[in-house]
């Protein structure tokens, strides 16, 4: 089992900025694919970003790329979702998640664990 806890979230301006942090427990995740998602009020659960296990091939919501940056630290079972530039259309709350299928990678049944997530607000 692989357990994932977010931290990082928290109130900021537009315009500003935030890093996410997901680590992991349980068993090392250097070989599983990592992702994050968003939900926001009301909507479904959003594909944000993924990276896989090395770290050298992301991927990106179109309405994140050149904002977010995914990044991962496998020495520390650690993986990070740099955001600047934020805009109060980002406001949700971000769920780290792991998977070691390489299918269904921006969609949520393509994970296999998920963490509790952590809120993100961007006043305007």
């Amino acid at each position: 089992q692989v357990q994932l806890v977010e931290s990082g979230g928290g109130l900021v301006q537009a315009g500003g900025s935030l890093r996410l942090s997901c680590a992991a427990s349980g068993r090392t995740v250097s070989s599983y694919a990592m992702g994050w998602f968003r939900q926001a009020p009301g909507k479904e659960r959003e594909f944000v970003a993924r990276i896989n296990w090395s770290g050298g091939t992301t991927y990106y919501l179109d309405s994140v790329k050149g904002r977010f940056t995914i990044s991962r630290d496998n020495a520390k079972n650690t993986v990070y979702l740099e955001m600047n530039s934020l805009k109060p259309e980002d406001t949700a709350v971000y769920y780290c998640a792991a998977t070691t299928s390489s299918q269904g990678m921006r969609v949520v049944g393509g994970y296999n664990y998920w963490g509790q997530g952590t809120q993100v607000t961007v006043s305007s």
